[in-house]
C-alpha cells in the first residue's frame, strides 16, 4: 500500500471513530431527554444516563469503525444489480429488508448494512452502561430498542426502495392512498393493523351461543348453551382480563377456547367486563374483586346448585381471581374445586419490559391524577402494548399503509387487539403500586382487600398453570413462581409462542408444542430441563387434567339461567360491544 493510500485509510478510520463517538454522544443525549421526560411526568428531577467505561467504549468504537470500513470496501467498484459480499448478512426473519432491492441495489444494501452496524453498536453501548438498578437498566434497553426501531431506513420514503418501486408501478397512486390512510388513522388516533370492516362482535366474532344471565354495574355473566347431550355436573367459570375484551377466548368457532370447553361437555360461564366510562371513574381493585369473580361465583352456584365450581383466570383476570379466592378463604369459605391460571402473574418479581415503565415517580403521578378519580383511555394502554413489539405492530403498518398505500389484511386477532378497553384510575393506580412496583400480593397478609388479609397460600385447591415461552407481557419464569405461593397441588405447562398465540392454540389444528412434567422444583430452569416436549396444543393436556374435578355426568339442561336468573339478552351481550 502506498503512503497516500495508507494516509487515506488512516483518515477514513479516524473519521469512522469520530462518527462512532458522535453517535454515542447523540444517543446518550437522546436517552437522557427521554428518561427526563418520563421522570418529569412524576414531578421529579431526572439524572443523566451515565456513559460506559471509556476503555470498553473505545473498544466498541474501534469495532464499529472496522465494520464500517469493511462495508465501505465491499461497496467499492460494485455495480447496480451486482451481488456483493455482505458484511452484515440478510436475516431471513427480518421482514423489513426482505425485498430484493435491499441486497441487489448497492445504495440500499449499504443503507441496510450501515443501519444494522449502527444498531449493534448502540445495543452494545446500552448493555455496558453501569446501572445497578435493574429496572433502570431494563428501561435503558427498552428506550434503545425504540430508538433503533424508529430510525430504520425502511421507515422513510427516501430510503425505502419498496416505496420508490411501488410509486413508479402505480404511477403515484400508492402515495395518494398512503396519505389517505395516514389521514384516516390520524382521525382514529392509532395505526390500522387489520381491515376492521370485515369483523363485528356478535356477527362473526364472539358467536358461541349463549345468554347473559346476570349483570351488575361492572360485569355481565354469560352462560353458554351446551353442545353435548351430557355435561359435567361441576360448572366452569372463566374470568378473562379486564384490560381488554373477553372475546380473545371466543374469536371464531375454529379458534374459540370457549367453544372448545363447551364441546368437551362443560357448563361454561364467563365474565364480560364493562368498558369503563365516566360513571366508573372511582372504581377500585376491591370493586373488581367483589363485583367480578366473587359475585359471578355466587351466581354460578345458585344457578347450578353446585357449591364448588371449577374456575379459570386469564392474565390480569387471573390476578383478580386469585385475590378473590384468597378473600373467600379468609372468610372461611371453600370456594372452588379447581383453579386454572393462563399466563398469570402472582409474583411480580420480573415483569419484563412493561415493568421498566413503572417506577415510583410514574405511579405517584397516576395516583395524584386519575388515581383520585378518572379514566385511563384504552388507546393509551394499547399503544404501550404495541410498542413492546414496535416492528411487528407499528412500523410494519407504517410502511405498508402509508409508504406503500396498502390495506392491511383481515385478521381477527389484530381486530381484537385494536378494540381497546378503558380502565378506572383508582383500580389502575392500586394495581401498579401493589403488583408491579411493590410486589405485595406474594407476601401473606401484606394486602387487605374487602376487609380481609390476602394470603394466596390459603388457596388449597388443585391449580393448573399455563404460560407461554415467548410471552413478553407475562414472562413464563415469573408465572412459574406462582406455584410456590398457592397452597394446593400444582401442574405447570409451558406452551410455544407468545402471550396470545401461545394461549389460543386450538386443539383441532394441533399446532406448535408444549412442555410439561411432574417436577415441582422451585427453579423454572430446573423444571424446564426435566420436561418432555410434546407436539400439538396444550388444550388437550389441560382438558385431561380438568376431568378429575368434573364430578359425574348429567343430562345437559336446555334452559339457561334459572328462575331467579332469567336470560336477558343473547351472548355476547352489550358490554363487550362498547368501544373505548
Amino acid at each position: 500500500m502506498s503512503d497516500t493510500n495508507t494516509q487515506q485509510a488512516t483518515a477514513a478510520l479516524q473519521a469512522m471513530m469520530e462518527a462512532g463517538q458522535a453517535m454515542a454522544r447523540n444517543f446518550f443525549e437522546s436517552l437522557t431527554n427521554q428518561h427526563a421526560a418520563m421522570q418529569d411526568s412524576g414531578g421529579m428531577a431526572a439524572a443523566s444516563v451515565p456513559m460506559p467505561d471509556p476503555t470498553e467504549l473505545a473498544k466498541f468504537q474501534q469495532e464499529f469503525a472496522a465494520s464500517h470500513m469493511a462495508l465501505w470496501s465491499s461497496m467499492l467498484g460494485r455495480k447496480p444489480g451486482e451481488a456483493g459480499t455482505p458484511v452484515v448478512p440478510l436475516d431471513p426473519k427480518d421482514k423489513r429488508f426482505s425485498s430484493q432491492e435491499w441486497s441487489s441495489d448497492p445504495m440500499f444494501d449499504y443503507l441496510r448494512q450501515a443501519y444494522l452496524i449502527n444498531s449493534a453498536f448502540l445495543r452494545q453501548v446500552a448493555e455496558s452502561v453501569p446501572l445497578n438498578d435493574g429496572r433502570a437498566k431494563q428501561r435503558l434497553k427498552f428506550l434503545t430498542r425504540q430508538y433503533i426501531d424508529a430510525l430504520a431506513p425502511s421507515n422513510f420514503a427516501a430510503t425505502n426502495p419498496e416505496f420508490i418501486r411501488t410509486a413508479l408501478e402505480t404511477q403515484g397512486s400508492s402515495i395518494t392512498r398512503g396519505i389517505q390512510n395516514l389521514l384516516g388513522d390520524m382521525q382514529k388516533g392509532r395505526v390500522s393493523t387489520t381491515d376492521e370492516s370485515v369483523f363485528e362482535v356478535g356477527r362473526n366474532l364472539a358467536v358461541s351461543p349463549g345468554s347473559v344471565v346476570f349483570e351488575n354495574d361492572l360485569i355481565q355473566l354469560i352462560q353458554y348453551s351446551p353442545l353435548t347431550e351430557t355435561v359435567a355436573q361441576v360448572p366452569f367459570l372463566i374470568v378473562p382480563p379486564c384490560i381488554n375484551k373477553f372475546y380473545i377466548l371466543d374469536l371464531q368457532p375454529e379458534n374459540s377456547f370457549v367453544r372448545y370447553v363447551v364441546e368437551q361437555g362443560h357448563t361454561v360461564f364467563l365474565v364480560s367486563w364493562k368498558n369503563a366510562g365516566p360513571s366508573d371513574a372511582n372504581r377500585t381493585w376491591d370493586d373488581y374483586v367483589e363485583l367480578g369473580p366473587l359475585t359471578a361465583l355466587d351466581v354460578v352456584r345458585k344457578i347450578t346448585k353446585v357449591k364448588k365450581p371449577n374456575v379459570l383466570g386469564f392474565c390480569v383476570g387471573g390476578t383478580v381471581l386469585a385475590t378473590a379466592l384468597a378473600v373467600a378463604r379468609a372468610r372461611g369459605e371453600d370456594p372452588v374445586a379447581s383453579l386454572t391460571f393462563l399466563t398469570t402473574m402472582l409474583d411480580f418479581s420480573d415483569t419484563g419490559e412493561i415493568g421498566c415503565l413503572v417506577d415510583e415517580q410514574s405511579v405517584a403521578a397516576r395516583e395524584n391524577t386519575i388515581g383520585k378519580g378518572g379514566i385511563l383511555k384504552g388507546q393509551e394502554l394499547a399503544n404501550v402494548f404495541s410498542f413492546l413489539q414496535a416492528n411487528n405492530l407499528v412500523w410494519q403498518y407504517v410502511v405498508d399503509n402509508y409508504l406503500k398505500g396498502g390495506t392491511p389484511r383481515a385478521f381477527d386477532l389484530l381486530f381484537w387487539n385494536s378494540d381497546a378497553t378503558n380502565l378506572p384510575g383508582p383500580f389502575l393506580a392500586w394495581y401498579l403500586r401493589n403488583m408491579y412496583l411493590e410486589n405485595n400480593l406474594r407476601i401473606p397478609g401484606r394486602l387487605t382487600v374487602l376487609g380481609q388479609k390476602v394470603d394466596l397460600g390459603k388457596i388449597d385447591c388443585p391449580v393448573y398453570f399455563f404460560a407461554a415461552r415467548e410471552d413478553h407481557i407475562v414472562p413464563w419464569k415469573t408465572s412459574y413462581l406462582g406455584r410456590a405461593l398457592v397452597g394446593g397441588d400444582t401442574v405447570f405447562t409451558l406452551g410455544a409462542s407468545g402471550h396470545i398465540a401461545g394461549t389460543i392454540n386450538p386443539a383441532a389444528k394441533n399446532k406448535r408444542s408444549y412442555w410439561t412434567s411432574t417436577d415441582t422444583t422451585s427453579s423454572p430452569d430446573e423444571w424446564l430441563a426435566n420436561t418432555e416436549e410434546r407436539p400439538g396444543s396444550w388444550w388437550s393436556h389441560w382438558n385431561e387434567w380438568l376431568k378429575q374435578f368434573d364430578g359425574k355426568q348429567v343430562t345437559a339442561r336446555g334452559r339457561l339461567g334459572s328462575k331467579d336468573f332469567e336470560p336477558t339478552e343473547p351472548a355476547p351481550g352489550r358490554y363487550v360491544k362498547v368501544r373505548a
